[in-house]
């Protein structure tokens, strides 16, 4: 005969242990005493997911993201994000000046990379455009105004939380000064 666990012995189902287990995994999430550190490993999360969306839009193109080598910046970026947060989730160690500099590369290579992909994206509707009017006959219509994409939004706003998150290593808790009542005359 196999060994059976003291739940099954007591007929316990397997799904109510199951569900016991999840419980106890979330309450000891919950308690873990670097838990903030799931702040940026969601905020990576949303990072890595906005470089597979499109960052801007004209008329009905689509541009940005993983094809582009801003998007596989975002991409590493978002992965080295999530890897500093585990590790310091795991070690329990500090990394928030390295989250600092990823949030704040990550937004920069997002927001120049928004404005260079917005140029290029109007400048080649406006060469597309001149193009088909010359070959039509017609006088070539105005041109598409580039839009910012929910993925550049997503992106910013994520990049922004785990800067902000670095951040908090500037703000220490000051020390609290008092006055100790010592007795100086003996």
């Amino acid at each position: 005969m196999g060994a059976q666990s003291p739940h099954r012995a007591r007929g316990v189902p397997s799904v109510t242990l199951a569900t016991m287990a999840l419980g106890d995994a979330a309450r000891g999430v919950v308690r873990h005493p670097m838990r903030a550190y799931y702040v940026p490993i969601a905020a990576a999360a949303l990072l890595g997911s906005s470089a597979f969306m499109p960052w801007i839009v004209v008329g009905d193109r689509r541009v940005g993201g993983v094809p582009d080598f801003a998007g596989l910046w975002v991409l590493a970026l978002a992965v080295l994000a999530v890897i500093l947060a585990c590790l310091s989730i795991a070690t329990r160690k500090n990394s928030r000046h390295p989250l600092l500099l990823v949030g704040l590369f990550a937004f920069g290579v997002l927001l120049l990379g928004e404005q260079l992909l917005a140029r290029t994206a109007s400048q080649q509707g406006w060469a597309n455009a001149q193009a088909r009017a010359i070959v039509e006959g017609v006088e070539a219509p105005p041109a598409v105004a580039p839009l910012m994409a929910p993925g550049a939004y997503m992106g910013l706003a994520a990049s922004t939380i785990i800067a902000l998150f670095g951040l908090t290593v500037v703000f220490k808790r000051a020390p609290q000064i008092y006055a100790e009542a010592e007795d100086d005359d003996a």
